[in-house]
């Protein structure tokens, strides 16, 4: 054996909001520092928000990928965020989110990680990872009370 280690590859998915985003690019350069490799999937318009965020020492261990969602006449490409979006057109960016699952299929199948982080959004895309014998770990970057009153809501919708 030489020593060296492989690294690790890690395909992160986080829902389009920069609430999720954030903390998943945090994790993404935690995650460098030991040897991971980071792949980090969302739409154009977000990428090109967060590049500016990563500095020459992550530069070489974290790759962003684009996810193209379906187009709307209704949802242009600069609104594949939910920066910016209009109230009324977020269930028509989940809907495209949804619609994009099959060019996710195909961007696993291409990368063939190791692991992905996936958001809670997306539940599909744990499916469509274990289907080709990836790992995948869901990362809930809310907080305690916010996933307990979801839960709570969820469990007992009469409370509401």
């Amino acid at each position: 054996m030489d020593g060296r280690q492989k690294r690790v590859s890690v395909l992160m998915f986080p829902w389009l909001a920069h609430g999720h985003i954030s903390p998943f690019l945090e994790l993404s350069k935690q995650l460098t520092k030991r040897n991971f490799y980071i792949y980090f999937c969302s739409t154009p318009v977000n990428l090109d928000s967060i590049k500016p965020k990563i500095s020459n020492q992550f530069s070489n261990s974290i790759q962003f990928v684009e996810l193209h969602l379906p187009s709307f006449p209704e949802l242009p490409p600069h609104y594949h965020t939910t920066n910016g979006l209009p109230p009324h057109l977020i269930e028509t960016l989940k809907k495209a989110f949804d619609m994009s699952s099959h060019d996710f299929a195909n961007i696993l199948k291409t990368l063939k990680p190791d692991l992905l982080i996936y958001d809670f959004v997306q539940p599909w895309a744990s499916k469509l990872a274990l289907s080709l014998d990836i790992p995948a770990i869901h990362f809930l970057c809310s907080s305690a009370i916010m996933v307990s009153s979801m839960y709570h809501f969820v469990k007992k919708p009469s409370l509401r």
